[in-house]
C-alpha cells in the first residue's frame, strides 16, 4: 500500500524504530535529572552519571553511545544509564516493549510541560478520528521542521568532549 493510501485510509504508518543513540540522546534531552547540572560535553555526562551510579564512563564512551559509533555499551553500562535517567533497563531493548516504555516516557514528559496541560491531554480523547489525525499531521510537520532547523545549526556534538 502507497504512503499516501495508508494515510488517506487512516491507517499511519509505525514510526521506525529509534537506535540506542537516539533514545539516549531523548534521555539527555527529557529526562536530565533536576538536581545535576545541565551536561555541556559528554565529559559532564559521564561524569555526572559516574558521579551518580558509580560506573566508571568515559566521555569518549558517552559520544561513541551517543553517535552509534558504540552499539554493544555492556549491562553495567545499560544500568547505570537507566539508574542515572529513571527509566527502565528494558528502555533500551529493541523489542516492542522497549518502544512502549518510550512511549509512556514521552506521555509522562508531556504531562510535566507546563505548556500541554491535562486539560489539552483529555480534550484530544474528545477529539474524531479525523480530528486526531489532523492534530497528528500538524504535530509531525511542525516535528519535521524542527528537526531540519536542528540538523542546520549543528547541535549534535561532533567529537568526544
Amino acid at each position: 500500500m502507497s504512503e499516501k493510501k495508508r494515510l488517506d485510509s487512516g491507517v499511519r504508518p509505525e514510526p521506525a524504530e529509534r537506535t540506542l543513540g537516539e533514545k539516549i540522546e531523548w534521555l539527555v534531552k527529557h529526562r536530565w535529572p533536576a538536581d545535576a547540572p545541565p551536561p555541556k560535553t559528554n565529559a559532564d555526562i559521564a561524569d555526572a552519571i559516574t558521579a551518580a551510579t558509580g560506573e566508571d564512563l568515559s566521555s569518549t564512551g558517552v559520544w561513541k553511545l551517543r553517535t552509534g559509533r558504540g552499539y554493544n555499551p555492556t549491562l553495567k553500562t545499560l544500568t547505570a544509564l537507566a539508574r542515572f535517567f529513571g527509566v527502565p533497563v528494558g528502555y533500551f531493548g529493541e523489542e516492542e516493549a522497549a518502544e512502549s516504555i518510550g512511549d509512556e516516557l514521552a506521555l509522562l514528559e508531556l504531562l510535566r510541560d507546563e505548556s500541554i496541560g491535562r486539560a489539552t491531554l483529555w480534550s484530544l480523547t474528545s477529539l474524531s478520528g479525523p480530528g486526531r489525525r489532523a492534530v497528528a499531521e500538524i504535530i509531525e510537520t511542525i516535528s519535521r521542521m524542527e528537526q531540519a532547523q536542528d540538523k542546520g545549526a549543528g547541535t549534535r556534538e561532533s567529537a568526544p568532549g
